[in-house]
């Protein structure tokens, strides 16, 4: 067995709506196989013990690729990933197979698949393989990958409430929500939070002056400049104090309730480890708590108490404390609800100051605190109290986010009980941090879970705020590009500004952004990201889909326009027309299910087939108003959409809206027929977006397909009193629309200049040239700059072997070189004779056909 490609699919897919790993595998014949290998089945047990627990396999009846996906699954499942899809597909060529296993962070779905193939070959070569190393190393990735318990709980409550998000670096950085309606954090700091006010609690005595002034409880103290002012400050402040860096966190350099030279000192060298800035302030007794404020409301708070052990009257500190840490719900740093205790510095001058040493073994039941500071990071743990906070502490800690300028802060208070003021107590608010940890509210060692996670999604978007913006998907054979610009011009009637990702590239607010051919899942994420953009027409190509998955979770409306009899056929394992329509179709598959709609060409019966697939509600519209599925939506009273008398149609639960071709300059007074089937494609996806029958309306009669709006889609120009159509067109189902069209221009004599490319299948060559072969009376042949794998002048060979039996055709050139062929065309029209030139490089045969028809100007003028 062979692993011939891997990719990650990041987004819904053929295979389903997980992300997934897909490999394609060589089976090389069956060569290992059950049921050629003795005892595989022993062996993989032996190596993996936990094998035996997946679904029941048949092991004389099933595949390597079979085993393998399990196995894949079973690894990531064996370090906490949440993950259950997976399957193993035959293709057609010989023993070919493609493998599926869902994944949740593609690194670790990767190393599992790597490993899972690894093992087998194992199994099945009698070699070693340690399965316990493998399941350390996919654990300490999926660990160092993975969301921490604070950004995932953020994250959670986004994916409840259907707001997209993705993650944009390795670590905490999320986006939620698309375009202009995004939001962003990172761990728990949101996008309202400003680098000053987060300077601002950068540094602690400034935020105590600030807190002060509001009439805020803080502990009296100043910064110091060395161990001796440290001394200084304490004796003006008076003891107990605290030590601590200026501009610290996570408890760090923080050494408490100090009284003595010696201790001062030596705190203040272990705060300047941490800083340059040192702060000593008056030490306030009591219990740390700490309260978490989000926009101008308290949600959660917790006491949190040091890390400590209780001794058994046999082992020592140490030894204790590696018991605790034991606790699977421990980890280092902040990647698990609760933080490993370590035995360090400051743990082990705190010991000293209780007379006790690492090795100290404490009396049965006795108590052992192993530092003064509470926090979590350090080792502590967590008591909820929310409900216990007086209303008066609850708006102190609201009036001090408030005064630093943070809308999510965490807030630690040290007082006796949270259940009275601070002022009647001698309590005071020591400390204000951004970006808070959110481990001690979500699951606290004792007491109640807060949904903080939800408070901070709620504060983010209100109740009444999408966080999405309108997508549409435009996918199909022909017109995508087309439909995807009529789209966009139609929303931009609404005063919308529009992202679009297409074959011509992406375009913001009709700047464009990019070039190239971008209809793939990266563009379409990039028009996602993009802070000015109000509403995204996405081209989704079959490529992407294939290579990737979707660059969205869902779209508000589908459109397919047309599968005919498919394009690239022959690449990529999709060998037929059915084939490409099951895979075009996953963007219907993908439509909002309560209020999405697919736009879907009734005309087309392998279009037609993807409305029994889509979640959401459907849209037909066909050029037949007499069509079987038009007649039972309207009796239904449903949405449709038809040709009728020169006019668009739409009929809807009683209502009737026209618009005649005369008013929609696309289709040259319907002379162009498959332009009026793009122009229905996107009234259904006006309507869809809930627009206006008279933005509608608005947006057809202005939109021109010119050579700047839609470069190479049935651009006209006009040379030497000749007809001069430039077009993309690059498969049989668009030479029948071109002929179509042109059957409705008059011309003593046509002439077609025509390549193809080399990764189409030869009949698909060959049909191109057969079918322009009866309509053309001159055809130029020329060679692609590309000839994609193929022998020179092979593609030639076959657009010729193409006009063998054409009916029309009288004259056949063969010219290298695309701009050559333009040449010998355009050098021979005459006024009343048509040219229809099928480029090749868009941009650049557009640009010389423009330059000769300004040439031709200025010879005409001298």
């Amino acid at each position: 067995m062979k692993v011939l490609q891997v990719r990650a699919l990041r987004g819904p897919n053929v295979w389903g709506k997980h992300t997934a790993i897909e490999a394609t595998l060589d089976l090389e014949q069956n060569k290992h196989t059950p049921n050629t290998i003795s005892s595989l089945e022993e062996r993989l047990c032996n190596y993996f013990p936990d094998i035996v627990q997946l679904q029941p396999i048949n092991w004389q009846e099933t595949t390597p690729a079979n085993i393998l996906v399990f196995i894949a699954l079973k690894l990531q499942k064996q370090v906490g990933c949440p993950v259950s899809f997976s399957c193993a597909v035959r293709m057609a060529e010989p023993n070919i197979c493609r493998v599926v296993v869902e994944y949740t962070e593609e690194a670790v779905g990767r190393l599992a698949f790597e490993q899972a193939f690894a093992l087998y070959q194992a199994a099945a070569e009698s070699a070693a393989f340690d399965v316990a190393e493998t399941i350390i190393r996919l654990h300490e990735l999926y660990e160092d990958v993975r969301l921490g318990p604070s950004t995932n709980s953020i994250v959670q409550a986004a994916v409840r409430h259907n707001i997209p998000y993705r993650r944009l670096t390795d670590g905490s950085l999320v986006q939620f929500g698309w375009g202009s309606r995004q939001r962003r954090i990172l761990a728990s700091e949101s996008d309202q939070t400003s680098v000053v006010a987060e300077s601002v609690v950068q540094d602690k005595d400034l935020t105590k002056i600030l807190l002060r002034a509001a009439g805020i409880p803080v502990p009296t103290g100043r910064p110091v400049t060395s161990a001796d002012d440290a001394w200084v400050a304490a004796c003006e402040i008076g003891a107990p104090i605290v030590v601590k860096p200026q501009d610290g966190n996570h408890g760090r350099g923080v050494t408490a309730n100090l009284t003595d030279r010696d201790q001062i000192k030596t705190a203040y060298h272990v705060a300047a480890e941490e800083s340059s800035s040192i702060l000593v302030e008056r030490y306030v007794s009591g219990y740390d708590y700490r309260l978490l404020v989000v926009g101008n409301k308290l949600v959660a708070a917790a006491r949190r108490d040091p890390p400590q052990v209780v001794g058994d009257g046999i082992h020592n500190i140490a030894w204790l404390v590696d018991q605790i840490n034991s606790n699977p719900l421990r980890s280092e740093g902040h990647a698990n609800l609760l933080t490993k205790i370590h035995l360090d510095e400051i743990s082990l001058a705190h010991l000293a100051s209780q007379g006790l040493s690492a090795t100290s073994v404490p009396e049965k039941e006795g108590k052992i605190v192993l530092r003064n500071n509470a926090n979590l990071s350090t080792g502590g743990t967590a008591r909820d109290v929310t409900d216990e906070v007086h209303p008066d502490i609850a708006d102190c800690a609201v009036m001090a986010a408030r005064m630093v300028g943070i809308d999510i802060c965490g807030i630690d208070v040290i007082c006796s009980n949270i259940s009275r003021p601070l002022e009647e107590q001698g309590g005071a608010i020591i400390e204000i941090n951004a970006a808070p940890g959110l481990r001690m509210h979500l699951q606290p060692s004792y007491g109640k879970p807060r949904a903080v996670g939800e408070a901070i999604i709620n504060h983010l978007f209100t109740q009444d705020e999408d966080a999405r913006i309108p997508v549409i998907a435009v996918t199909g054979t022909n017109g995508k590009t087309t439909t995807a610009r009529l789209i966009a011009n139609i929303l931009e009637h609404n005063r919308m500004r529009v992202g679009i990702a297409c074959t011509d590239g992406v375009f913001v607010n009709n700047q464009c952004v990019d070039t190239g051919d971008c209809s793939g899942p990266k563009s379409a994420r990039n028009i996602l990201f993009h802070p000015d953009v109000d509403a995204a027409v996405l081209e989704t190509a079959r490529g992407g889909i294939l290579r990737e998955g979707l660059g969205f979770d869902y779209c508000d409306v589908a459109v397919v326009t047309n599968i005919g009899r498919g394009d690239h056929l022959g690449l990529a394992n999709i060998n037929t027309a059915e084939e490409l329509a099951a895979v075009k179709r996953t963007i219907v598959e993908n439509v909002n299910p309560e209020k999405g709609v697919a736009v879907l060409n009734a005309d087309d019966p392998l279009v037609l087939g993807m409305a029994s697939h889509c979640p959401g509600s459907v849209t037909f519209f066909s050029c037949n108003s007499r069509h079987p599925v038009i007649l039972e939506q309207r009796i239904q009273g449903k949405r449709v959409i038809y040709l009728e008398e020169q006019h668009i149609v739409v009929t809807e639960a009683g209502t009737e809206r026209r618009i005649s071709l005369s008013n929609i300059q696309l289709t040259k007074n319907g002379m162009i027929s498959f332009q009026i089937e793009n122009v229905m494609a996107a009234i259904g996806a006006g309507l869809a977006s809930g627009l206006d029958w008279s933005i509608i309306c608005a947006g057809l009669a202005d939109f021109v397909s010119d050579a700047q709006t839609v470069p190479g889609r049935f651009n006209l120009f006009n040379y030497r009193e000749a007809t001069l159509i430039a077009d993309y067109g690059h498969n049989p189902d668009a030479m029948e629309a071109l002929i179509c069209a042109i059957d409705h221009i008059p011309a003593k004599k046509r002439t077609v200049v025509i390549s193809a490319a080399g990764d189409r299948r030869n009949e698909d060559i060959r049909l191109q040239t057969q079918i322009l072969g009866d309509v053309f009376d001159e055809v130029v042949l020329f060679q692609d700059k590309c000839q994609r794998g193929r022998a020179d002048g092979e593609v030639l060979g076959l657009l010729r072997e193409g006009l063998e039996n054409a009916k029309r055709v009288r004259k056949v050139s063969e010219i290298r070189g695309e701009f050559k062929a333009i040449d010998t065309a355009l050098t021979n029209l005459e006024a009343g004779e048509l040219c229809l030139i099928l480029i090749d490089q868009v941009e650049q045969a557009l640009g010389y056909i423009h330059s000769r028809i300004a040439a031709d100007a200025r010879i005409a003028v001298a």
